[in-house]
């Protein structure tokens, strides 16, 4: 039996190669795509546009009200995860939030949704990230009250809208859920004085078409251990959503992170 999946975000980079992953997977079938009702390729074929030929599946803005789903993947903009978030709650449809940025406020909304409909929201969707995130939270636990400092490093390409990264801003939340409270100090410039003993160092760079790296360091006086994610092309992250949409697809409402999708 295939998984009956839309896309919110249709037409936009991740949803496109979304929509190109999900047509080869064999348990996948794309029943539903929307984009922003503004955008002027509304109503074209999602396979056409997606380049993987004709699917019979339009680009819509509003999810119509016929529309088989099972699960959404929503690689959009803030605005666009709350469109789909009312769809989703109203419809009772499942909805893996992948896309990134969004306000304090509209966090909140998300995860209240949580009552009404199974919900997957997580700052990285790559598999090996979410790996990454508990080996960081082990690293921090054993080097707690040890004098090591803690430094974050990302790297993402020009286009990026919102920084430091949710993935970096996640990494700092494990830390400090691991070795208490520590202000995340962004950048470095003028005469600082010597580095805080507690403090969290976050570094963004903004460059070329890097697809995306994380660097987490953990250094004290005599040695420092590193531990980084590079991801070399974006195919990380929707293989990471075609897996929590299959995961979500089965559950009743309630709040599911990707350690439910890896058993971690």
């Amino acid at each position: 039996m295939k998984t009956k999946i839309g896309v919110n975000g249709a037409l936009g980079r991740m949803g496109k190669r979304i929509l190109q992953l999900a047509h080869e997977d064999k348990s996948l079938h794309i029943t539903a795509a929307l984009d922003t009702p503004s955008h002027p390729r509304i109503g074209h074929d999602a396979g056409e546009e997606a380049g993987i030929g004709r699917l019979g599946v339009p680009v819509v803005g509003v999810l119509p009200i016929d529309a088989r789903v099972e699960a959404i993947i929503d690689f959009s903009m803030p605005e666009g995860t709350m469109h789909v978030l009312k769809t989703c709650v109203d419809r009772r449809i499942p909805l893996v939030v992948a896309t990134t940025g969004h306000t304090e406020a509209q966090k909140r909304e998300i995860e209240s949704a949580a009552h009404h409909t199974a919900i997957l929201f997580a700052p990285n969707m790559s598999l090996v990230v979410n790996v990454l995130f508990k080996l960081v939270r082990d690293a921090a636990v054993v080097l707690n009250d040890k004098g090591f400092d803690v430094e974050i490093v990302e790297r993402h390409h020009r286009f990026k809208k919102d920084s430091p990264s949710g993935t970096a801003l996640h990494f700092a939340k494990v830390i400090q859920e691991a070795m208490g409270e520590m202000p995340v100090r962004h950048g470095r410039e003028g005469l600082v004085g010597e580095r805080p003993a507690r403090e969290i160092g976050m570094h963004a760079i903004r460059s070329g078409d890097n697809v995306g790296e994380h660097t987490i360091i953990f250094s004290t006086l005599g040695e420092t251990m590193e531990l980084v994610h590079k991801g070399h092309t974006r195919d990380a992250y929707v293989h990471g959503a075609l897996a929590a949409a299959k995961f979500l697809a089965t559950k009743g409402p309630g709040s599911y992170t990707m350690n439910d999708v890896l058993g971690l």
